[in-house]
């Protein structure tokens, strides 16, 4: 039998291993700063969200809540306790008595229309919604003209902001595959929460079926470029980080975006 050479000339070889590295790196992933930049800042705080931005990442993560007197501010515990030094439940405050506080380095407790204004036209924000109702959350963003720049971690009153303002994009936990496919099938979100817990093959392909895309927390031991990358060849298109300057370095050195 006549042996066929399978010969490829050098020329023709770079190319091709070229164009296989574009494609293979043609997906973006972004990264999203937890709580602004807070292990050099005071969490949930102005100082915080603009190294957010300075450092390039692509989202920053704000906690919000509702004073006694209606006003949405951020923070992530539903205490003043931890990050002030005051005593005090947020709910049961007005905006006055917690914006006298100091949230650390002499930072206020920023309102959730302070930042909304500041980001708008430099960077996107993940909301987490812990105490605010659906009705103000769209008044709010739609307000300050930021509808294309959220996504709501929302929980129980993602159907709501759904029916509210179906432009904005809702981000329910995944959770189990059953509710995951629950979620998918009701909901239809744009895009699917993951943490260490949900993040696993069977649930990550119900939401790429479903044309999801895939946001996921990094945070603690987990925070590092070894499981960044994991993360990202398991399908992962946004990660939320305690060190958004690495992350954005490692992911304009590996092509998931653009220097």
């Amino acid at each position: 039998m006549k042996r066929i050479s399978c010969f490829v000339p050098a020329f023709l070889i770079a190319p091709l291993l070229c164009n296989t590295v574009l494609m293979a790196q043609s997906r973006s992933v972004v990264a999203i700063s937890h709580r602004g930049e807070h292990l050099h800042h005071p969490e949930n705080t102005m100082p915080a969200f603009e190294e957010a931005v300075r450092v390039g990442a692509d989202y920053f993560e704000v906690d919000v809540r509702t004073t006694s007197d209606g006003k949405l501010v951020l923070m992530h515990d539903g205490t003043t306790d931890r990050t002030t030094g005051h005593k005090g439940e947020i709910a049961k405050m007005t905006f006055d008595e917690i914006r006298a506080l100091d949230a650390g380095g002499g930072a206020k407790v920023p309102t959730f229309d302070e930042v909304l204004d500041y980001a708008r036209g430099k960077i996107n924000i993940y909301v987490d919604v812990k105490q605010v109702s659906a009705k103000d959350l769209v008044e709010h963003i739609v307000g300050h003209g930021m509808a294309d720049n959220v996504v709501m971690y929302s929980g129980r009153i993602s159907k709501e902001i759904q029916d509210l303002e179906p432009r904005l994009k809702i981000m329910p936990e995944a959770g189990q595959a059953e509710s995951a496919q629950r979620i998918v099938d009701l909901l239809h979100p744009t895009v699917l929460a993951f943490d260490a817990g949900d993040f696993k093959p069977e649930i990550i392909a119900i939401a790429k079926k479903a044309g999801a895309l895939i946001y996921v927390d990094r945070l603690g031991p987990a925070d590092n470029a070894q499981t960044w990358q994991e993360a990202i060849d398991a399908g992962a298109d946004g990660i939320q980080t305690d060190h958004p300057e690495e992350l954005v370095k490692y992911l304009r050195e590996k092509g998931y975006r653009k220097p």
